[in-house]
């Protein structure tokens, strides 16, 4: 039988960068293929050339033994290519079955509810979905969102599946349950390209790896023989791996003092951090972190307790108050809150400081100063993009990223509250923010990490608390974890 799909010599240009440059990808029916490289390597081009959102300038493209040409998406799904975005194509305020009767016309043209209801049911049992037709998007969990998409494909009859970093939003239960649905569509003939940065996913539920870097395939491999650090070395051309990483240092004097904090579904919280420490705040996303994070960083309010930094009382303080008493603060949610998008790099870079020398003179902004600055970040911080006016929302999400982690720790801060800073980051890129924050820990500064990767949490903190039901189930220093410990905090829900 014919491979499922085969795509051959793809190139792909923007000006003088070739975004792919002679990549081959081949998936067979009931094949999960999983996509790797670095952030910028080339993985969603070759996928938008696929799922015919670019046009490529050279290659070809056969599926299911037909040409691909010159396709748009309306096409490609008519073939049976489905792609499952990392920001989901749901209306929130309608059903589960009026989300998958929107504009599938083989719902019919007087809307046949109860047959498409039908369908809905016996796909979820089939595959594991547990979705209830009649269920409104807006209550659901993104796992279960994420499902509604798949369901979509399904029903659409979709051969191929492109899933665009699937786990980079979900809880752990979620991620497995999420695995098990892959496995199953497998089972059924499907053929999936999983694309994601979390390489024990990957090594778990793939059959074979492809490996981008700068464009170009620099590795494939069967998945049972090969390992993690491997694969790592595959995308960045070396060992990235999160072994010793943190270093003994002997904590110094109180920076970070909060007692009985309480603010909106969180608390009461007690923690002191001393200079040059990091507590890493793991536990199941939706457990308070969101809320803990705007907290500390003057974005809620506090309704109970105190916060104190460097013994300066800022309980009150606005976020810009905090912000000269010297917090830096990296949101999880980089499109609307750690960024402005339609900005360019180096507006962005230049948030926290338009208003001080020697960046502003006389009121307005030094642009000389700014785009001086902005190079040096982009350089330091491997930024990739043509020049600081490059407009943020432009580049790749890990780039994106990349102009926050710049941002806030260039200010050398003396509390740092960083809420999953590597989100949407590949091997390469986290090891170099976990290595920055480790630079400002050493500098003197404190750091509290809250991450769902409990691995990141693991490599870098001198303590670690769990956050459970919007409070500490635990604090533990990290020499004295114990890891069924840590799973029973994250697994409980405070009273």
């Amino acid at each position: 039988m014919a491979s499922l799909l085969e795509m051959r010599g793809i190139v792909k240009c923007y000006g003088t960068l070739r975004a792919n440059d002679g990549v081959d990808l081949d998936v067979d029916f009931g094949e999960i293929v999983g996509l790797l490289g670095e952030n910028g390597s080339g993985k969603s081009t070759l996928m938008k050339v696929l799922f015919g959102m670019v046009k490529s300038d050279g290659g070809g493209i056969v599926f299911k033994g037909r040409e691909l040409s010159n396709h748009q998406p309306r096409e490609a799904m008519a073939s049976g290519i489905a792609m499952i975005h990392q920001h989901f194509m749901l209306v929130e305020a309608m059903t589960v079955l009026e989300n998958v009767m929107l504009g599938w016309s083989r719902a019919g043209v007087l809307l046949r509810r109860d047959a498409v209801a039908q369908q809905i049911r016996e796909v979820s049992q089939r595959l594991g979905l547990d979705l209830d037709p009649a269920s409104r998007v807006a209550d659901l969990p993104l796992g279960r969102r994420q499902r509604i998409e798949i369901l979509k494909a399904v029903l659409r009859e979709a051969d191929l599946l492109i899933l665009d970093e699937p786990t980079s939003n979900l809880a752990p239960p979620e991620v497995r349950d999420l695995l098990k649905i892959m496995r199953r569509l497998r089972e059924e003939g499907k053929g999936i390209v999983f694309i994601s940065h979390k390489l024990p996913e990957v090594i778990d539920v793939c059959d074979k790896v492809v490996v981008l870097r700068a464009g170009k395939v620099s590795g494939k491999s069967p998945v049972g023989s090969a390992t993690k650090a491997q694969l790592a070395e595959m995308m960045v051309g070396r060992d990235v791996t999160m072994s010793h990483i943190r270093k003994q240092r002997e904590p110094g004097k109180v920076r970070l003092d909060i007692q009985g904090l309480a603010g909106e579904d969180i608390g009461p919280i007690d923690l002191q951090l001393r200079s040059g420490e990091i507590l890493g705040v793991a536990g199941v996303d939706g457990n308070g972190q969101l809320e803990l994070a705007q907290t500390l960083a003057g974005l809620r309010a506090v309704s109970g307790g105190s916060v104190s930094i460097d013994g300066w009382d800022m309980t009150k303080a606005s976020a810009a108050a905090r912000v000269r008493a010297g917090l830096s603060y990296m949101p999880a949610d980089r499109s609307s809150t750690a960024l402005v998008r339609t900005m360019s790099i180096a507006d962005n870079l230049m948030l926290r400081d338009s208003a001080r020398e020697p960046y502003c003179r006389n009121g307005f902004l030094d642009v000389s100063a700014a785009m001086t600055k902005a190079r040096t970040l982009m350089e330091r911080f491997d930024i990739r993009a043509r020049d600081p006016s490059v407009q943020a929302a432009r580049l790749s999400g890990g780039n994106q990223q990349k102009i926050v982690i710049a941002r806030e720790l260039d200010r050398s801060p003396a509390v740092l509250v960083a809420h999953q800073p590597t989100w949407g980051l590949d091997p390469g890129a986290t090891r170099f923010v976990l290595e920055q924050v480790m630079a400002l820990r050493d500098a003197g500064a404190v750091v509290v990490y809250i991450s769902s990767e409990l691995e990141e949490v693991l490599a870098i903190s001198d303590r670690i608390a769990v956050l459970s039901g919007g409070r500490f189930a635990g604090v533990v220093a990290r020499d004295h974890v114990d890891m069924g410990q840590i799973g029973l905090w994250m697994s409980e829900r405070a009273a």
